[in-house]
């Protein structure tokens, strides 16, 4: 199934398994969402369990804090990511704080939906890279799903969480189709916590989430015809990071790559970077490289190409490090 679908059938689920579960945004009820992740949950539960919203996104996220204060579980969505701006006061002074400030007598389980990221050629503030925002915020998990497999089994855990987690979902893989296993998050080997080495190899790590994720396979089927062996880290939690499964596999290969379309300075590659670095000091052969966006607003589609990381730009980041030291 597509990852739209595969979202779809998990929003399902957790509305059939959950009777405090709902679901609201703009445009997710009777038209199902922009993107139809909602498709058909509105005619099937309910428009008390499905519904629209006026194009407030403070709104939306502040309702999200009084239902779950009530006992519900939010599943709210803000249909584009650059839309998340307006809400940025309810999501960091109320849903990542609440539980603290009530001592644990009124938790946040809310799950955000945010279609993220680039690639779709959409027009300006339809397409960001906000995860150092979010995961800056101490309260708040945050997590990208790469595959309809982990958009599937990830939606399901991250809904069935007592605390708010941001789920930023690819939009520019919303129809990529491949295999979905919904009887066994192990399937596809890993699950639903933590990073998960996609491709295993021995000379490099590729680290990355969301849609670089994809074209982090494809460079290292690339670079695998010039005998270089690639490994591939789906880091897929951006918060909590799986520092064991980072450490492990650059432990291994010895060199890293992040890969993140959000701009280079305080993205969180530098993060991960850190986390390498610290964790194997004493075995890396080379500084961590960074292939990211550019230090300029996300741009609008005609110019997301120039800014987006492409297969030679990450080729050439890859190319850095294997050289080093350089004479």
């Amino acid at each position: 199934m597509s990852m739209q679908q595969a979202l779809n059938r998990a929003l399902d689920e957790v509305l059939a398994e959950n009777a405090k579960a709902v679901i609201f945004g703009e445009d997710c009820g009777r038209l199902g969402g922009v993107f139809r992740i909602t498709d058909g949950l509105q005619a099937k539960y309910g428009e008390a369990r499905v519904f629209d919203t006026p194009l407030a996104e403070s709104g939306i996220l502040g309702m999200s804090v009084g239902l779950a204060m009530a006992g519900f579980h939010p599943i709210p969505e803000v249909q584009f990511d650059g839309f998340a701006y307006p809400a940025i006061n309810q999501i960091v002074c109320q849903i990542a704080r609440m539980n603290y400030r009530s001592r644990g007598t009124l938790p946040m389980p809310i799950t955000l939906r945010v279609p993220s990221f680039g690639g779709i050629r959409a027009p300006e503030h339809h397409g960001e890279s906000l995860e150092a925002l979010f995961a800056h915020v101490p309260g708040l998990k945050v997590v990208s799903p790469s595959n309809p497999h982990e958009a599937y089994h990830l939606l399901r855990y991250a809904a069935s969480r007592p605390d708010p987690v941001i789920f930023m979902e690819p939009k520019s893989r919303y129809w990529q189709k491949g295999e979905v296993n919904v009887a066994n998050a192990d399937a596809a080997g890993g699950s639903p916590t933590g990073a998960k080495v996609m491709r295993e190899g021995r000379h490099l790590t590729l680290v990355a989430w969301g849609a670089m994720v994809a074209r982090c396979m494809q460079v290292a089927d690339l670079a695998a015809e010039d005998s270089v062996d690639i490994e591939v880290l789906d880091l897929r939690w951006l918060k909590p990071i799986d520092t064991h499964a980072l450490v492990t596999s650059v432990a291994k290969t010895r060199r890293a790559v992040v890969v993140h379309e959000a701009p280079l300075t305080s993205g969180l590659g530098a993060e991960v970077a850190q986390l390498i670095t610290q964790g194997c000091f004493n075995t890396l052969k080379a500084p961590v490289e960074r292939v990211t966006g550019f230090d300029v607003p996300y741009p609008s589609g005609d110019l997301e190409d120039e800014y987006i990381p492409n297969v030679d730009r990450i080729l050439s980041g890859i190319q850095r490090v294997l050289e080093y030291p350089r004479g």
